[in-house]
């Protein structure tokens, strides 16, 4: 997908492109390719970009620790505010307190919109923060009537555990 000219929008029919996509997106891992659609309108001062995007990924259950499918069925919509200082970041103190309200997503009326990277960035937003291959999931299974293996590294020390008195008489 290429990155969108912001003020070609405003030449575009009401003011809107749309574009309809099955590809993969770089550095997502998926198992077919991502598709969907997504609109990008410009509304003056704002752009309003939305979509309905399909994919599957590969996880690993944070129980068991087996792979296992997910399907990410996501419809994001989100306001991108057009400001000239967007792109401002050198002139900025290297601390400064931000309030919740200014945690907004801006770009400059002249700059560029890449869809691909909004795409990307709303599909790691839609993975679940939990991982589990099914809800009842019991994890990694332990035969607890069989006492672990020992490793053979530890062999000598077990030799000299056992040459050892048990108990020091007082």
């Amino acid at each position: 997908m290429e990155p969108i000219y912001v003020p070609s929008l405003l030449k575009a029919p009401e003011k809107t492109e749309v574009i309809d996509f099955k590809q993969f997106i770089a550095d997502l891992e998926t198992l077919m390719p991502v598709q969907g659609t997504i609109s990008v309108s410009h509304q003056g001062t704002y752009l309003q970009v939305s979509a309905t995007i399909q994919a599957i990924v590969t996880l690993t259950c944070d129980r068991c620790l087996q792979q296992y499918n997910h399907r990410l069925n996501v419809s994001p919509d989100e306001v991108i505010w057009l400001d000239v200082n967007a792109d401002r970041i050198d002139d900025l103190p290297l601390e400064q307190e931000v309030l919740s309200e200014e945690l907004i997503e801006s770009l400059h009326p002249e700059g560029t919109f890449d869809p691909e990277n909004w795409l990307y960035e709303q599909l790691c937003l839609a993975l679940p923060h939990r991982k589990l291959c099914r809800q009842d999931c019991d994890g990694i299974e332990v035969d607890s009537t069989t006492p672990p293996p020992i490793d053979r590294r530890w062999a000598a020390l077990q030799d000299l555990k056992g040459q050892l008195p048990s108990e020091p008489t007082p």
